[in-house]
């Protein structure tokens, strides 16, 4: 581990169903897919969604856009 890096305690942990109480996506619920604890944030199933473009490689030559979950802070989440 990084110097000047602290591990925050989470209250949340993989697997956890949770409901988000804060920021755009206020209201929504899903489950924990993976939990950053040095910067004390969470990736939500459905929650946080974002266009993500790849760069064209061997395998996919034209590239691409996906869609997938950015981490949000754990504190705009609560155990559901």
């Amino acid at each position: 581990m990084k110097t000047g890096i602290k591990k925050i305690k989470l209250h949340v942990k993989k697997n956890d169903d949770v409901v988000v109480i804060a920021g755009n996506d206020k209201g929504k619920s899903g489950k924990v897919l993976k939990v950053f604890p040095q910067k004390g944030r969470v990736i939500v199933e459905g929650v946080n969604i974002r266009k993500r473009h790849m760069r064209p490689t061997q395998t996919s030559p034209q590239g691409s856009i996906i869609e997938r979950e950015f981490p949000i802070h754990a504190s705009n989440v609560k155990k559901s």
